[in-house]
Parts: structure tokens; sequence; C-alpha cells
């Protein structure tokens, strides 16, 4: 069992790993209270104060998202 829990730790560190490796910043567009990192009004995630705060960002994935297509 332990060696099953150690499997599924790694894997899940790889794949949140693997996410930041694909996302882009994107400064001006998070809303208030939504930022990804610190700006230089505030040092933590989640406290910009405005809504398109020039210094403050969110990750978006750097490929474009793609529709779901129908047949």
């Amino acid at each position: 069992m332990k060696h099953k829990t150690s499997k599924i730790v790694i894997t899940s560190v790889l794949l949140s790993l693997s996410h930041y490796a694909a996302a882009e910043d994107c400064f001006g567009i998070a809303l208030a209270g939504e930022n990804d990192c610190a700006t230089s009004l505030n040092s933590c995630a989640g406290h910009s104060l405005e809504d398109a705060q020039a210094d403050a960002y969110i990750d978006l994935p750097s490929q474009p998202l793609k529709p779901p297509t129908t047949t």
C-alpha cells in the first residue's frame, strides 16, 4: 500500500508541474482578488486590489483551448 501511495503522490506532483510548464503569465486581465502571484502593491496571490491591475497576472494555458467537437 505504501508503494501505491508513493506512485500517486509522484504522479500528482508531475501533473501539477506540467500545468505550470504549459501556462503563460497574462498580465492586466485578472479580476480583483484573482491574481496568481504577488504584485508591487501586495505580497500574495489573490490579493490584487482592482480589476485589470497592470502588474497582476493569471496563468492561462499557452495553447488556445479548442471547443469540443460534435459528430
